[in-house]
Order: structure tokens, then C-alpha cells, then sequence
């Protein structure tokens, strides 16, 4: 891996451990600032506002150079979760969240933009995908390795940890990440020309669709595997790992094969197997093998999304590369609220664990459906697409 690319990849781990790990140590902050589960939980809504609230700022910077506008959020990603790791109380932690949360969105969309320009020729997608598997490693790892510190030292830790990182992160897109041009300013309104065209609105409405279902499921993946495929408590953490090993290999490989074929019609041809595993989900996850499987399965498929959506996004976001990237981000995480919020609902009416997968699955094939009419109405307008 080149250099630039790792110090990229740095910076999407700071993100994946910020924005995940607050599932995992959310009972300890709950009990530590006197707050129910409940309250809790805002400070993961927090994190989805900064992040809806962060990408439309990169309009404002559109005249930077673009490893300038990295340096800024990685910074911004510092001072987040240094505040997290000394808030107080609840509104100070909530503030916090809010200011991580920032960067995430923004530091997606310029750095796809900056992995493509220092890729290979025909290697764009796989240039990105080396980038977001900062992403699949945070689950990997540094998720399960932040719930540890939480519950043996203090949540608290979790956040030093991301602080940290950060300044690693800043030290190597500083030295290893080359200048890369400011993008052409095509002004105020032309960094919203690209939405004239329903290209870029039917890849984040697929995004925003696709994450829905998966998330849906997700979500409330541990009482599932609990309550339904009768795994022990104990073994759920190995099991996580499992499903982060997944997320990796479905961003690798989807890069690999986005490069190698058609991006849009590899992305249609995986939502429709998320569609399809979503399903399976809901009638065989009481046999634990299969749903171990399963879950495996699905999460690969998440992550082989990503870069095949990130650069058809740039791609059809001429003018506003900066913003259309972002926007992918900002459908991904309001998918995982909404998604998360419908699948609530069926456990609110006393469904059971497993109707959350049904409930995607309508989700997951809407999206598959707007992937699939992107690939037949564009798919013919770019070389490659």
C-alpha cells in the first residue's frame, strides 16, 4: 500500500472507532454520568447531526487545496474527541459528539477525491477502497479494543485513544500525502449544479435505501444473535470481529471489481444479494451456523457498496465532487437512523429479534432498484460506469 493511501486510511479509522465505539461503551457512559440507556443514545443522534451538519461546509473551503482541507478535519476529529474523553456531563459529551462528528462526512468526500487523483489509471476504485478500510479495521479492531478499555480502565480512554490516533494521523497525511490541486471553483452555485441531474439522487437515494435495510437488521444484531441463535453473551465480541472481517473483505473486493467491471452494475448486483441474505436472515437465523453465516455475508456486502458509490458519486458530481462525496456519507448515516428507527418498531409491537431483517428488506431491494436504473439510464454515458 502506498504511503498516502495508509495515511488517508488513518484518518477513516479515527472515524469508524469515533463514530462506532460509542455503541459499545454507551451502558458505561450511561452509568458513569448518572443518564438512562435512552438519554444515552443521543449521543450517537449527536455524531449523525454533526456529520449532516459538517459536509455542507465544504463549500466553503472549495478554494483550499485539498490536503490543507484534510489537515483541518483531522483536527477537528482531535479536538472532538479530546472533549469527548473530559466532558463533565451530558451536555458538554453531547457538544462533543456533535463536533466529532463534523469531520466525517467532509473528510470522506475530499479524501475519494484526493485517493483517485493519486491512483493508477483504472485504479480509482480501489484507491478509495484502501482508503475506507480505515473504516472496516475500526470494526475490525479498534471497536472491540475501545469496548475493552471501557470496561475494564473507563470509557473515557476510549476517547483519549481517538485523540491520539488523531495526531498519528495528522503527522502522516503531513508528510506522506502529497499536495494535491485545489478542484476547478466553479463558484456558490455550481457546487450544486450536479443536482440539476438525477444521477447523483439516485445514487444517494440507493445509498440512503440500501444502509437503511442493512442497518434495520444491524442495529440489533447482538439480542438476535442472543435471544434467536441461542449464542452465549460471552461469545458475541468474537463474533463482531467476525462481521468486521467481513466489512473488510467486501470493501477490498469491491473495489477490485469495480475497477475490473462495470462500478454501477456491481453495485446493483450486491444490493440485490443484501436483499436476498436480509430475507434468509429472518427465516434461518435460529440455526446459529447459518446465521453466523449470514451476518458474515451481509456485512461484506455493505462495505462492497462503498467504493463502487463513491466513485460514480465523483464522477457524476462535476463542479461539486467535494459535496456530492459528502452527500454519500450523510445518506449512509441517516439510513442507519432510519433504518435502525423502523426496525424499532417491530420490537416495539412485540414482533421478535427477527422481523427487524424483514422490515429491510423492502429497504434493501428500493435501493437496489434505483442502482439498477442508474446502471441502465448512465451506464452507456461514461466509459466504465
Amino acid at each position: 500500500m502506498r504511503k498516502s493511501f495508509m495515511a488517508l486510511a488513518c484518518g477513516t479509522l479515527c472515524l469508524g472507532m469515533s463514530e462506532f465505539a460509542m455503541m459499545g461503551i454507551l451502558p458505561d457512559v450511561a452509568r458513569d454520568l448518572h443518564i438512562g440507556i435512552d438519554t444515552a443514545g443521543h449521543f450517537i443522534s449527536a455524531y449523525a447531526l454533526g456529520v449532516c451538519a459538517g459536509a455542507p461546509m465544504l463549500i466553503l473551503a472549495r478554494k483550499f487545496k485539498l490536503k490543507y482541507i484534510l489537515l483541518v478535519l483531522v483536527t477537528l476529529i482531535l479536538i472532538g474527541n479530546l472533549a469527548a474523553a473530559a466532558a463533565p456531563g451530558y451536555f458538554t459529551l453531547l457538544s462533543a459528539r456533535f463536533i466529532s462528528g463534523i469531520p466525517h462526512g467532509a473528510y470522506f468526500g475530499v479524501g475519494s477525491i484526493v485517493a483517485d487523483k493519486l491512483a493508477d489509471k483504472g485504479k480509482g476504485s480501489q484507491a478509495i477502497a484502501l482508503m475506507v478500510s480505515g473504516m472496516t479495521l475500526a470494526n475490525l479492531l479498534g471497536v472491540p479494543l475501545c469496548t475493552s478499555l471501557s470496561v475494564v480502565l473507563s470509557w473515557r480512554l476510549t476517547f483519549l485513544l481517538i485523540g491520539c490516533w488523531s495526531i498519528v494521523t495528522l503527522l502522516f497525511i503531513g508528510r506522506w500525502v502529497p499536495h494535491v490541486a485545489a478542484l476547478p471553483d466553479t463558484g456558490f452555485r455550481g457546487q450544486f449544479r450536479f443536482l440539476k441531474s438525477s444521477a447523483p439522487w439516485l445514487l444517494i437515494g440507493a445509498t440512503l435505501l440500501g444502509n437503511g435495510g442493512v442497518f434495520a437488521w444491524y442495529s440489533y444484531i447482538n439480542p438476535l444473535l442472543r435471544n434467536v441463535s441461542g449464542f452465549d453473551p460471552h461469545v458475541i465480541t468474537f463474533l463482531m470481529v467476525l462481521a468486521g472481517l467481513g466489512m473488510v473483505l467486501g470493501n477490498l473486493t469491491g473495489g477490485a471489481l469495480s475497477d475490473r467491471y462495470n462500478p454501477a452494475r456491481i453495485a446493483s448486483l450486491t444490493q440485490a444479494c443484501i436483499s436476498i441474505i436480509l430475507l434468509l436472515i429472518f427465516f434461518l437465523s435460529p440455526i446459529s451456523w447459518l446465521s453466523v453465516l449470514l451476518m458474515t455475508l451481509c456485512t461484506t456486502g455493505l462495505f462492497a457498496l462503498s467504493s463502487p458509490q463513491q466513485i460514480l458519486i465523483i464522477r457524476y458530481s462535476k463542479g461539486g465532487e467535494m459535496l456530492g462525496a459528502a452527500c454519500v456519507q450523510i445518506a449512509f448515516n441517516l439510513g442507519n437512523a432510519i433504518g435502525a428507527y423502523c426496525g424499532g418498531l417491530t420490537l416495539h409491537a412485540g414482533l421478535g429479534y427477527r422481523y427487524p431483517a424483514l422490515v429491510g428488506v423492502p429497504f434493501a431491494l428500493a435501493g437496489c432498484l434505483l442502482l439498477y436504473i442508474f446502471y441502465k439510464r448512465y451506464s452507456s454515458i461514461h466509459q466504465g460506469v
